[in-house]
């Protein structure tokens, strides 16, 4: 707890790490809301919800070539910055587009919205990457995963619940004003130059098309030369897969098998309980990250969550679907953990945005699939049990994969003094 405590006193983080939390709450809350409203006003056409996360991960593949170019070459405070004030801009906007009811202008909001939002992130977590000692990314890992778990524990839930109280049209108002908040957090922050522009200063009108294109091609290049590298991109492929799946998963369980007259209240107690299980997992896999091979956490994490979410696709009723539910969340931390405590020592922080400019679309790309593939097949193809299977077995493969693959990389860490720095890849 000390060293957590260290951690958090370092201003610059502990304002760039609210900045982040409540910028995802931008991203959720209104989201949130507005699955539930369109799965009450269209309740007979579930691939409204299905398209409305789809426009949360579709627009990488959209921008996915310039985010990690931008985050290398351009001030990276500034970028996150005017991606929270843009998003909020556009918070606005979309109330007006639900006001005119026509579906294609409401996705084209969310979709734009969403593509701007991707430039936050790999410029924010570079911060935070060049504002931190090497011995405190494990530390700084933790906490980012005991805060996503209360995130998940109230996230959904305030999404709800602002749904319940406010309206849909109030939710996005909270978007708003959480993006905002997230805009001064960041302007608060005192951060080096070297840090904001690891490689010089650059303007918008540096970045041409030939540049930009050049420097996403040395982060392809880059990751072929580091065969660890190569091979986490199997796993962040298949981590695309589980997002996909579990961002619609839990509410098509209740609504469309074991609650379909209560699947609202249930979903704010499924949040609950997910949420619970992911942070005493974090707790947890902190005490473990500090016992065990960090590999070893992400293995055990992966084949724990997997196997339980393919159990919970036989569950008869609620309280059996919550307890294997719970169990699944409660390994999820080991993975995530386990992945940001072993990252950072294994990429230039200079390529750091390029690098992550590969591996985030990647697994949007997945996620968008999955998404659409359950968009077109569900129900009339795919049941909603097959969904948990699908889901389960590609976490359980990738452990496998991995306890087959990673000891070795391990083993040849141990031999070599690589240093560098990656954005920690989450699952969900």
């Amino acid at each position: 707890m000390n060293k957590f405590k260290e951690v958090f006193q370092n201003r610059n983080y502990r304002n760039l790490f609210f900045a982040n939390f409540t910028s995802q709450m931008g991203s959720t809350i209104g989201l949130t809301a507005f699955m539930f409203y369109l799965l009450d006003r269209f309740s007979d056409q579930p691939v409204y919800a299905t398209i409305t996360e789809l426009m949360f991960s579709l627009p990488t593949l959209a921008v996915f070539f310039l985010v990690g170019v931008f985050a290398d070459r351009m001030d990276r405070q500034k970028i996150a910055y005017y991606c929270d004030w843009i998003s909020a801009l556009l918070s606005i906007l979309l109330i007006g587009a639900i006001l005119t009811e026509w579906m294609p202008l409401i996705f084209a909001v969310l979709f734009l919205r969403s593509a701007v939002q991707k430039f936050f992130f790999p410029a924010e977590h570079s911060m935070v990457q060049g504002i931190l000692k090497k011995e405190d990314y494990t530390t700084a890992s933790g906490l980012n995963q005991m805060v996503m778990s209360l995130f998940m524990l109230f996230g959904n839930g305030l999404g709800i619940a602002a749904y319940w109280t406010v309206g849909v049209y109030g939710a996005i108002m909270v978007d708003t004003v959480t993006f905002i908040i997230s805009a001064f957090l960041i302007r608060s922050c005192h951060i080096k130059e070297e840090v904001r522009m690891p490689n010089g200063k650059h303007r918008i009108k540096d970045l041409k098309i030939a540049v930009v294109f050049s420097d996403f091609k040395v982060g392809m290049v880059y990751i072929l030369q580091h065969k660890l590298l190569r091979t986490l991109l199997v796993g962040f492929f298949v981590f695309g897969i589980v997002n996909g799946g579990f961002s619609v998963m839990p509410v098509f369980i209740l609504k469309y098998k074991l609650a379909p007259n209560t699947y609202e209240e249930l979903s704010i107690i499924v949040g609950i309980i997910f949420g619970v299980g992911v942070l005493l997992g974090s707790f947890v896999a902190s005490l473990l990250s500090q016992k065990l091979k960090l590999h070893q956490l992400i293995i055990s994490g992966l084949i724990l969550t997997g196997g339980f979410v393919i159990l919970s696709s036989f569950a008869t009723n609620t309280y059996i679907f919550l307890g294997l539910l719970f169990i699944a969340s409660f390994g999820l931390p080991l993975v995530n953990i386990g992945i940001g405590g072993w990252m950072p020592s294994i990429v230039d922080p200079k390529m750091m945005g390029r690098v992550q400019g590969w591996i985030s679309p990647l697994m949007m790309l997945s996620q968008s699939l999955t998404l659409g593939f359950i968009a077109v097949s569900f129900p009339s193809i795919l049941t909603v049990e097959m969904l948990y299977w699908m889901v389960g077995g590609c976490l359980a493969l990738v452990g496998v994969f991995y306890m087959i693959t990673l000891p070795k990389f391990t083993k040849n860490l141990q031999n070599t003094t690589e240093t560098t720095t990656v954005e920690s890849a989450s699952v969900l």
